[in-house]
């Protein structure tokens, strides 16, 4: 009997983590993206939040992956090949005065990691905390025909021809 009453009990967990669409009200999550490659410290939510806001309508089964891909949508910039995601959950302090902050994962345009398929719920999120997203936005392959040091020297190029 021992054995039984386990796997009912699992079969109970996964179903309260599904989340029905259709049904459900989605929350509202509170996006803050720093594209600076770094996240907004937790100061910066105290008396106001940072200026940085996207607002998305979204369910708690939403991964971070899905997340990603709504902020590319906002942020044409961000869907650079090797950009990272990095995601964290800002929320008031109980103790005391001001914000806490805890990673819980990351993403990166063009390859799969182990955070793509997490959702905020099994990350804790809880309705009414924000979340914090740094971007560090990956450099594009292409040369800088501004930049003469990656310049290559054509063939037709003489030195003679401009004095230094």
């Amino acid at each position: 009997m021992g054995l039984e009453s386990k796997v009912v009990e699992e079969v109970q967990k996964e179903s309260e983590l599904q989340i029905d669409r259709e049904k459900t009200c989605p929350l509202l999550l509170r996006v803050f993206c720093n594209t600076t490659g770094r996240h907004n410290r937790p100061n910066d939510y105290v008396r106001q939040v940072p200026s940085n806001e996207l607002q998305i309508h979204t369910w708690l089964d939403a991964t971070l992956k899905e997340i990603t891909r709504l902020i590319t949508d906002v942020y044409p910039n961000t869907k650079t090949k090797g950009t990272t995601f990095n995601f964290s959950v800002v929320w008031p302090n109980q103790r005391g005065p001001g914000f806490r902050m805890k990673e819980i994962g990351s993403t990166t345009i063009g390859t799969k990691g182990p955070d793509d398929n997490a959702t905020l719920q099994s990350k804790k999120f809880v309705i009414g905390d924000y979340l914090d997203v740094s971007v560090d936005i990956a450099r594009s392959h292409g040369r800088d025909t501004h930049d003469r040091r990656d310049r290559a020297y054509s063939s037709s190029y003489d030195r003679r021809a401009r004095p230094y």
